[in-house]
């Protein structure tokens, strides 16, 4: 839990950057073999799993994903959204619960992020000081004013949190005493320069160093882990061009005591002369990172495993299937989206003739299958697309997220 002290202390109480090395594994590092061969495999593992995607399944995956990373990274900040709220949500139905409604908000604010980033709004600038108040600034400007306030544990008063400003106050992380304001440009400055501009297999070997030594400098009031994460989010898409369609955060939610074991033991200094050369652990930084590394090897597995083409064309056609039965979806929609799946994107001209039927029969079946929104298309004219809507993630992406009665 962070403790926010109520003393305004905009001097700068520290001396170097050299507090919060080492910033990378050394190249002579006994660990750097163990953790080089994770990055190949997690590179190589990405890139199989991104190219056996059809461009329309993997558009629509990248969006289910905007919600389940959303899902995931509010719940390790303590905030449980269920992606069939931030769903309803992003189609402007809020929850009549202030509470709910409030959280339904800051979930849209972080799918705006997501998306944003996903969309290369910040490539070749991830790591930089601009970049990291970008993601702040992005976020917090669509929170609700309840969101905006972190309180003082001493004096009860609220402190607003100011978008895409740096902390003007001393703050505690656990026992964890955060470098003083003032010092933030000169660390900031070093963190740029370390993790900025260097090749792909490097970057990600020093994703989660970059990861805890941002949260080590904790540069803003509120809303440091969201902004680490996100910030490794675009790391992974950039570098290891993920598509979007896999993210870390469900990884490091379901292992969040871990996570945060790793991460508090990687503020402790160095132990004796075996643990490298720098001011904090080498050891510590090699577990977080091979921590890190595995969580996201296991979440490509997991999306893959669960994107496997045959076994997802047997879910969503089960369900197709049902819905026929049910009445709710008219005969020949399974056609309709087999082939999507198959060829990624659907015209909708075609569809008539590839069921064969006439155009106002297949007119029906689109516009049915666009109502239970598994289909979507930008306009009359555009292709049909997938959709993997929240409501059905329990049916066609089963273990993606909690089940909700609704």
């Amino acid at each position: 839990m962070v403790k926010k002290t109520n003393k305004i202390a905009k001097i700068d109480c520290d001396k170097r950057p050299s507090l919060m090395e080492p910033l990378v594994l050394s190249s002579n590092s006994r660990y750097r073999q163990e953790l080089s061969e994770l990055v190949f495999d997690l590179t190589k593992k990405s890139a199989g799993f991104r190219r056996s995607l059809p461009i329309g399944v993997m558009n629509a995956l990248a969006q289910l994903v905007r919600a389940m990373n959303c899902y995931y990274s509010n719940l390790i900040e303590g905030h449980d959204t269920h992606p069939i709220d931030i769903e309803r949500a992003l189609h402007g139905d809020y929850s009549k619960d202030k509470n709910k409604r409030d959280l339904q908000l800051e979930a849209k604010a972080h799918i705006f992020v997501q998306r944003w980033l996903d969309e290369g709004g910040l490539r070749g600038k991830v790591y930089t000081r601009a970049g990291i108040l970008e993601i702040h600034k992005l976020f917090c400007e669509s929170l609700p004013d309840d969101l905006l306030f972190v309180e003082d544990p001493k004096s009860h008063k609220k402190v607003k949190v100011i978008p895409g400003e740096f902390r003007n106050r001393d703050v505690a992380i656990g026992n964890h005493v955060a470098i003083s304001p003032g010092a933030l440009p000169r660390f900031l400055a070093k963190f740029e320069d370390v993790y900025s501009g260097r090749g792909a297999a490097e970057t990600i070997l020093a994703v989660a160093a970059a990861h805890h030594r941002l949260l080590w400098i904790h540069p803003f009031l509120d809303g440091n882990g969201r902004v680490a994460r996100l910030m490794s989010h675009a790391v992974m898409l950039e570098k290891l061009d993920t598509g979007g369609v896999w993210s870390v955060a469900r990884g490091l939610a379901r292992r969040d005591n871990d996570y945060k074991r790793l991460l508090i033991a990687c503020d402790q200094g160095r132990k004796n002369n075996l643990d490298g050369r720098g001011n904090l652990s080498e050891e510590a930084l090699a577990s977080f990172t091979r921590f890190f590394l595995e969580v996201c090897i296991d979440q490509v597995e997991f999306m893959e495993n669960l994107i496997e083409p045959n076994r997802l064309r047997k879910r969503i056609l089960f369900w197709t299937e049902e819905e026929i039965n049910a009445g709710t979806l008219p005969q020949h929609s399974q056609v309709v989206l087999e082939s999507i799946l198959f060829r990624g994107e659907l015209p909708r001209g075609d569809v008539a003739e590839l069921i064969g039927v006439g155009d106002r029969q297949g007119r029906r079946i689109v516009a049915s299958l666009i109502e239970k929104g598994v289909l979507v298309s930008e306009d009359m004219r555009s292709p049909l697309r997938l959709s993997f809507p929240a409501t059905l993630a329990s049916r066609w992406m089963p273990g993606l997220f909690p089940d909700k009665q609704i």
